[in-house]
């Protein structure tokens, strides 16, 4: 299960369908007749909560957070659409978590736990085929319109169609309908039963039918959106900044899950053209905050007497995430890759271990899973629930997946790139390519050769080792970096040979699988599944982690699909750091404990503007 983040589902687009005709297929059922039902003001998969129900804030938030000032953040590239949840088009940075809300909230420091925000009330059928929300009376929108029932129906409505951006409809799909029942109560019901459904329809983002009604919904429009979130838009500048003004009427500013939480007066985002530019406007003071994600910035750039007399802070945040995946991404649609030997062959030709102690200063930990820095993550060769998972589709996989653990390419010692590259060239020669006149060919005489596409220069001083090493193969690979808008249609469809992309993992993964690595996503244009994974074996491992119904299962099972998916060789694994590295000008007060699972900008949105800076590192 992924928390539904905007800045990772905008800018992609799809057909549309009016949204009255929506609306007025949705039936108010009358006369139904309840399953028994758990009441709850807060839910979770395992049905554990850390806070009681009078709880009075997250321990993460300080009861010494004062409200004011007004906070610079920066954003890359730029955008050019008010809605989060379409396809088409790029919206602001922070958009979604600032103007809009769902029915609960998460909570930061537990993994798979949330608690009512527009609902007061949550009520999980005994069947886990439906759960039930009661709305908060004093819910509203910052048009000072209550938040209804019929709002609710109309989101779920509106998000399952092809107005909406297709991760939606994946997302979503084992929710059938909503139905108004009583006042203030609406029902969601399920399609089967899902151990975390009722989680994914309280992440439900609730939309202003009203608005909506006036704006089409999928028009790329600057309309500024009416939401129940804590800020208005107070300016757009298109493409070029927004900023954020904190409701002095927000409904919810005294709730436990909102207490001591979004501080600032105001929240204005700059756009900058990529991140080398932008770590010199910082140190100028043209913004306040910096989540870091280059190692050269932290270790070279973000230096000098202002960081020495603590006038900007460096400071590494703990945290407990679930680090996912990110890779060098193989297009299967493109003939080139479709062996599995050619793509075992490219990644051999990466020399993380050279890039890491000379581009990264020895920060980072090779990727070695698919759900790296968890519990998830496959380790030595299955035994036990895992290989009972994979042993009835044996002969559909490499004997690998049975015989090896999971480990990266290396050079270091008694390893080399030289022996690397000496298996590469096996690799290649079993899969019909040949070396001739310094160029990898086939029999019919076609060099082997592809385009990897960037969307960041920093990744330019890591492509020039990899690419020069595939030289020595005689593969013909190039880079280039191209504009964000522009690498974010082509993403969208489809029209890359590599890419390089992360694939984040919460810590109960679940229907968002469906989006990465389901064959009925690989042909949907705006879909996660960028490799173009088409399956069987992948595809039942998905539907088995999805309806996993105990810990156990689904752990298992991951670890399973972990071990298909590295040895497919669908990626050339990359690093991750188990810690955020940020910079910031001094000027912030900070909770005493800080989440676990968590972006950086969330536990920004815990900090506030105080009168008495750090007095150290």
């Amino acid at each position: 299960m992924n928390r539904i983040s905007a800045p990772a589902l905008s800018s992609r687009s799809t057909g549309y369908i009016p949204l009255m005709v929506l609306f007025s297929a949705i039936a108010i059922f009358i006369g139904y007749r309840p399953s028994p039902v758990n009441a709850a003001h807060g839910v979770s998969i395992d049905g554990h909560l850390k806070y009681p129900s009078d709880f009075k804030q997250f321990d993460y938030t300080s009861a010494q957070a004062v409200k004011g000032g007004d906070l610079v953040l920066h954003g890359l590239g730029s955008f050019d659409k008010m809605n989060p949840f379409t396809l088409k088009g790029s919206a602001p940075d922070a958009l979604e978590m600032l103007v809009f809300e769902t029915l609960a909230a998460p909570s930061l420091d537990e993994p798979f736990a949330e608690y009512g925000l527009l609902a007061q009330d949550i009520e999980t059928a005994q069947d886990g085929l439906s759960v039930t929300y009661t709305l908060d009376p004093a819910a509203r929108f910052s048009d000072e319109t209550p938040v209804t029932t019929e709002d609710v129906v109309f989101s779920l409505t509106v998000l399952k169609s092809d107005a909406a951006h297709p991760f939606y409809q994946s997302y979503l799909a084992d929710i059938d309908r909503a139905e108004v029942i009583g006042p203030g109560k609406v029902r969601f019901f399920f399609l089967k039963k899902n151990r975390e459904l009722h989680m994914i329809a309280s992440q439900l983002p609730i939309l202003s039918r009203k608005f909506y009604e006036s704006n089409q919904f999928d028009d790329p429009t600057m309309n500024p959106p009416v939401g129940s979130g804590p800020y208005l838009i107070q300016d757009i500048n298109p493409g070029k900044s927004i900023t954020y003004r904190r409701n002095p009427k927000y409904w919810a500013r005294d709730l436990p899950v909102r207490k001591n939480m979004f501080n600032f007066d105001t929240i204005t985002i700059k756009y900058f053209k990529d991140q080398i530019v932008s770590v010199e406007a910082f140190k100028a003071h043209e913004f306040d905050f910096m989540p870091i994600n280059i190692a050269k910035q932290w270790v070279r750039d973000l230096t000098g007497p202002r960081f020495e007399k603590h006038e900007i802070i460096k400071k590494t945040l703990d945290h407990k995430n679930n680090q996912g995946m990110q890779g060098f991404v193989f297009n299967l649609r493109r003939p080139l890759f479709q062996d599995r030997r050619v793509r075992q062959a490219i990644g051999l030709a990466f020399d993380f271990e050279w890039a890491n102690q000379a581009l990264f200063f020895d920060q980072y930990t090779r990727s070695h899973s698919f759900f790296s820095n968890s519990d998830l993550a496959a380790t030595g060769v299955p035994q036990g629930m895992e290989l009972e998972i994979l042993t009835p589709f044996k002969t559909q996989l490499p004997k690998e997946v049975f015989s090896l653990p999971l480990a990266p390419p290396s050079t270091a010692p008694p390893s080399s790139t030289r022996s690397n590259l000496r298996e590469a060239n096996r690799l290649f020669k079993e899969a019909g390519w040949g070396f001739k006149d310094g160029v990898l060919t086939n029999d019919s005489g076609q060099p082997f050769e592809f385009e990897i596409v960037l969307v960041s220069p920093s990744f330019e001083r890591v492509m020039a080792q990899f690419v020069s090493n595939l030289h020595k193969l005689g593969v013909r690979a190039t880079y280039r970096t191209i504009d964000p808008a522009l690498f974010t249609r082509r993403l969208q469809e489809f029209d890359y040979d590599m890419v390089v992309n992360v694939y984040g993992q919460s810590q109960s993964p679940g229907n968002e699988q469906r989006d990465f690595w389901h064959s009925s996503s690989a042909d949907r244009k705006g879909a996660q599944n960028l490799i173009g994974l088409k399956d069987p074996v992948v595809d039942a491992l998905v539907d088995k982690i999805i309806y996993a119904e105990t810990r156990e299962d689904l752990t298992a099972t991951c670890k399973a699909l972990d071990r298909v998916l590295w040895y497919g060789y669908y990626v050339v694994p990359n690093w991750y750091l188990a810690y955020h590295r940020v910079a910031y000008w001094n000027r912030f007060g900070q909770p005493d404990t800080a989440p676990s699972f968590y972006t950086p900008l969330q536990a920004l949105m815990t900090w506030w503007i105080a009168d008495q800076p750090e007095q150290g590192q």
